[in-house]
């Protein structure tokens, strides 16, 4: 007959260890999924990769639990190993390489839920962050789910969080001067609550000359309603001064007379006052060439004072005192720009 509270007993000590595993795996998973229900949907990238983990050590503490011989449990432990790499290899074009680029992105924390981004074609602000893909709500409020893979192999712009530039392009007829076209457009970057704005000249085309004006935008979440604004205040301003705004195949002829230059009906502005949009555009890089020049004085600044050590001369110490306090300032300054550039 059989002896079935010894059988219970034999297989509670043969499996009880497999049996905990399972339970307190189960556990894990079910508070993991409260977890990530409770979450927001820009917060469930950790919890993801837990729910990954967790169930890769729930078969490593089975297999090593299991009452078997340890070479059978060798053989396992490779098939196993074998199995994870197949899966790894045979899905590294779609999922493992989305979960790949997903870590990167994430480690590299280039963009952030709420965002402004583009890549290629696509543009809107960010509002999940997956294992396998990143979410965007584009201008039209609709949801575009990308694959990580794709944001990694492609360069991505992310809108400055603390301002960004908006600008807009027109072209207008050589019939005009271009300083009063200049006046015109920087009055309109005003209107639209743009600060320290600038003009370029894009292109001298053959039958019209393309405009480009700029300026600050400290709001960027104002950033589609603003180019809308920059675009309207443009056409208000030029259309003021009775300035027709053409497109860049249009021609305009008349009959050439002796003079072709027209000619300035108002005072010309005075350009020095505009601020350089270099130092507006390009802070970022400024910072990293002045950090690297710091860098570069402070080692060689370095190699001075050790040659000053193996000097005995009286008049060493106090060039090696000076030498010294422009040291500690170097030291000072690279904090500051690093800091700088990690705020950036």
């Amino acid at each position: 007959m059989i002896d079935f509270v010894a059988l219970g007993k034999q297989l509670a000590l043969d499996y009880g260890n497999a049996l905990l595993i399972i339970l307190l795996a189960a556990g894990l998973l079910k508070l993991l999924r409260l977890r990530e229900a409770a979450q927001p949907k820009s917060h469930r990238f950790r919890t993801q990769w837990m729910v990954i983990v967790l169930v890769l050590l729930t078969g490593l503490g089975l297999v090593l639990s299991l009452p078997m011989d340890s070479g059978t449990r060798g053989q396992l432990l490779t098939l196993m190993g074998l199995v994870f790499t197949a899966v790894l290899t045979l899905s590294s074009p779609t999922v493992a390489a989305n979960a790949m680029a997903g870590f990167m992105m994430r480690s590299e924390n280039k963009f952030s839920p709420g965002d402004f981004i583009q890549v290629e074609t696509y543009f809107g602000r960010v509002t999940e962050q997956g294992l396998f893909h990143t979410e965007i709500q584009t201008e039209d409020r609709d949801l575009l789910t990308v694959p990580n893979l794709f944001l990694s192999n492609h360069p991505v712009k992310v809108v400055h969080a603390d301002g960004t530039v908006v600008s807009a392009e027109v072209t207008l007829g050589y019939d005009v001067d271009h300083h009063l076209i200049e006046a015109m457009l920087l009055q309109a970057a005003e209107d639209a609550n743009l600060e320290e704005p600038f003009v370029y000249v894009m292109d001298l085309g053959d039958f019209s000359v393309k405009y480009r004006v700029a300026g600050f935008l400290k709001e960027v979440k104002q950033l589609l309603s603003s180019r809308s604004l920059l675009r309207k205040k443009m056409m208000d301003r030029l259309h003021e001064q009775s300035i027709e705004i053409v497109s860049p195949s249009f021609m305009n002829q008349r009959q050439v007379k002796d003079e072709v230059i027209p000619e300035r009906s108002f005072v010309i502005a005075d350009n020095g006052s505009q601020p350089e949009p270099e130092n507006l555009i390009f802070d970022k890089a400024e910072r990293a060439q002045q950090l690297k020049e710091l860098k570069e004085s402070y080692s060689e600044l370095k190699q001075e004072l050790k040659v000053l050590d193996d000097d005995d001369d009286p008049r060493a110490e106090t060039l090696k005192a000076r030498k010294l306090r422009r040291l500690k300032a170097l030291k000072r300054a690279i904090s500051v720009l690093d800091e700088a550039n990690s705020e950036s």
